[in-house]
C-alpha cells in the first residue's frame, strides 16, 4: 500500500508542488525538484524496507535462549513544522506506518493542504480507515491533546525548541510516551584558509544559507571564516548570491519565495534592523511586505545574529584566526544540529567531526531523531530473568529501539563530494 502510495503521489506531483508552494511560500522550484521527490522516494525507500527487518536471536549461554522480538510501539502522534510539509509528512509516516504503527497526524496550522491531500491519495491507496489519520487545529487544541492522551504510545516532533520542551513536559504528566524531537539550530559552516576549490565551497555557503528562504533548522546560518581565505572566499559568494533571485514562488525562476507568515516576516525583517549596527555585506532590505532579500552580514561572536536562530534568509559571517579558534566559536551554542567544515587537511576535518557540536551534547536541537525504528519497540525475551541497562541520554540523528530496551547508534558521514546538493497495520490500544 505504501508503495502504490508513493505512485499516486508521483502521479499527483504537479499538483502537490503547486499546493505545497502556494501554502507555505516556498519557491516552485524546490518544490518541484527537491520537495516533491524527495517525499515520493521516502515514502518509497521505507516500503521497500518492511520485508527487510528482522528479530534476531541474541547470544547467550547453552541453557538459555534470547530472542530480539521487534514489535510495533502503537499510536504514533506526528506533529509536522510548517517549513517542510511535505519532507516531515514522510520523514514521519514513511517509518511509522512500515513499522506497523497507526498514526495522529497534526500538520502546521500555516500548511495543511498536501497533509490532507496525501490522507485522500492514501485511502485511494487501500490504507485502512483509522491508520494515518490527520487532525488540523492549533498546538493547543490538537498538539497539547495529542502529547497527553493516554493512548498515544509515542509522539514525533518537528519544530521550535520552547514547544518541544512542552512535549517532554505533556509526556512526564501523563503516560510517560516516548518523544522524539528535531528542534531548533544555529549551525556552523567552517571554511579554513586551506580550503580548496572555493567556487564549490562558495556554493555550498549560499546553498546552505539561503535555502527554503533560511526557514531551515539546519541552515548554515553562521559562516566562520579563517582570515586567511575571507576575502577570496566572499567574493565569489557574492557573485552567486546575486542568482538567488527573491519573489514571487510561483516564477520558476525564483529562489527565495515568500516568509510563512506576517509575524514571522516581522521577526526576520527585525534582524535587518540589528543589523544596520554590523557590517552589511550583500543585501539587507525588504523587497516587500513578506520577502526578505538573502543578507550577508558580518558580526562579532557575541551579536545576536550571530546567537539567535533567525529562520530566514540572512547569514551571519564571523573570521576567525586559528581552526581552534573555529572550533571554539562553532561550539559557543545551545543548539548542536548540523555542522560542516571545508579543509584539504583530511585530518582537520577528522577532528572538527568529533569537536564540533553535533556531537557535543548540545540540548536544544534534538532528542533522537528520524528513524524506522523508533516506530519499534525492541524487546528482551531471555528464559533468564535479567534487566538491561538502559544506555545514557545521546542528540543524535538515528534512533533505534524504545520501550523494554533499548540501543542507540551513532553515525557520522563524511563527504567528499564538491558538488552542492542539488505493511503491518497498528492497533489501537484501550
Amino acid at each position: 500500500m505504501l508503495l502504490k502510495l508513493a505512485g499516486l503521489m508521483q502521479d499527483n506531483a504537479r499538483e502537490l508542488a503547486v499546493l505545497e508552494s502556494l501554502d507555505s511560500g516556498k519557491a516552485i522550484y524546490d518544490c518541484e525538484t527537491v520537495d516533491v521527490p524527495e517525499t515520493i522516494h521516502v515514502i518509497k525507500w521505507h516500503a521497500e524496507l518492511i520485508d527487510k527487518i528482522h528479530d534476531q536471536v541474541a547470544p547467550a549461554s547453552d541453557n538459555h535462549i534470547a530472542m530480539i522480538v521487534r514489535e510495533p510501539v502503537g499510536v504514533v502522534g506526528l506533529v509536522l513544522p510548517w517549513n517542510f510539509p511535505l519532507l516531515m509528512l514522510a520523514w514521519k509516516i514513511g517509518p511509522a506506518l512500515a513499522s506497523g504503527c497507526s498514526v495522529v497526524m497534526k500538520p502546521a496550522g500555516e500548511t495543511t493542504l498536501t497533509a490532507l491531500r496525501v490522507a485522500e491519495l492514501a485511502a485511494e491507496a487501500g490504507l485502512p480507515a483509522g491508520v494515518l489519520n490527520v487532525v488540523t487545529g492549533s498546538g493547543a487544541g490538537v498538539g497539547e491533546p495529542l502529547g497527553r492522551h493516554p493512548d498515544v504510545d509515542m509522539v514525533s516532533f518537528t519544530g521550535s525548541t520552547a514547544t518541544g520542551r512542552r512535549f517532554l513536559t505533556y509526556s512526564a504528566e501523563s503516560n510517560l510516551k516516548e518523544v522524539v524531537l528535531e528542534l531548533g539550530g544555529k549551525n556552523p559552516c567552517i571554511v579554513l584558509d586551506d580550503a580548496e576549490d572555493l567556487d564549490a565551497v562558495a556554493a555550498h555557503v549560499v546553498n546552505g544559507a539561503f535555502w527554503n528562504m533560511g526557514e531551515n533548522c539546519s541552515a548554515a546560518s553562521r559562516l566562520i571564516v579563517q582570515r586567511g581565505i575571507q576575502e577570496r572566499l566572499m567574493e565569489r559568494v557574492r557573485v552567486l548570491t546575486r542568482d538567488w533571485k527573491a519573489g514571487d514562488p510561483l516564477d520558476p525562476d525564483v529562489r527565495v519565495g515568500a516568509l510563512i507568515s506576517e509575524a514571522h516576516f516581522g521577526k526576520v525583517s527585525s534582524y535587518l534592523d540589528a543589523a544596520k549596527a554590523e557590517t552589511v555585506l550583500v543585501g539587507g532590505n525588504v523587497i516587500a511586505k513578506g520577502f526578505v532579500e538573502p543578507t550577508i552580514v558580518e558580526t562579532g561572536r557575541h551579536s545576536k545574529l550571530a546567537v539567535e536562530e533567525i529562520f530566514g534568509p540572512i547569514l551571519s559571517m564571523i573570521a576567525v584566526d586559528s581552526f581552534e579558534e573555529a572550533i571554539e566559536l562553532a561550539n559557543d551554542t545551545q543548539y548542536g544540529l548540523a555542522a560542516s567544515i571545508f579543509t584539504a587537511n583530511g585530518k582537520r576535518a577528522l577532528r572538527c567531526a568529533t569537536r564540533a557540536c553535533p556531537c557535543s551534547g548540545a540540548p536544544a536541537s534534538n532528542i533522537a531523531g528520524p528513524g524506522t525504528f523508533a516506530c519499534r519497540r525492541t524487546r528482551s525475551r531471555s528464559c533468564a530473568s535479567s534487566k538491561m541497562r538502559k544506555p545514557p541520554a545521546m542528540n543524535t540523528s538515528t534512533f533505534i529501539g524504545g520501550g523494554y530496551s533499548q540501543s542507540i547508534e551513532v553515525a557520522r558521514y563524511f563527504s567528499l563530494d564538491p558538488s552542492p546538493p542539488g505493511g503491518r497495520t497498528g492497533q489501537r490500544r484501550g
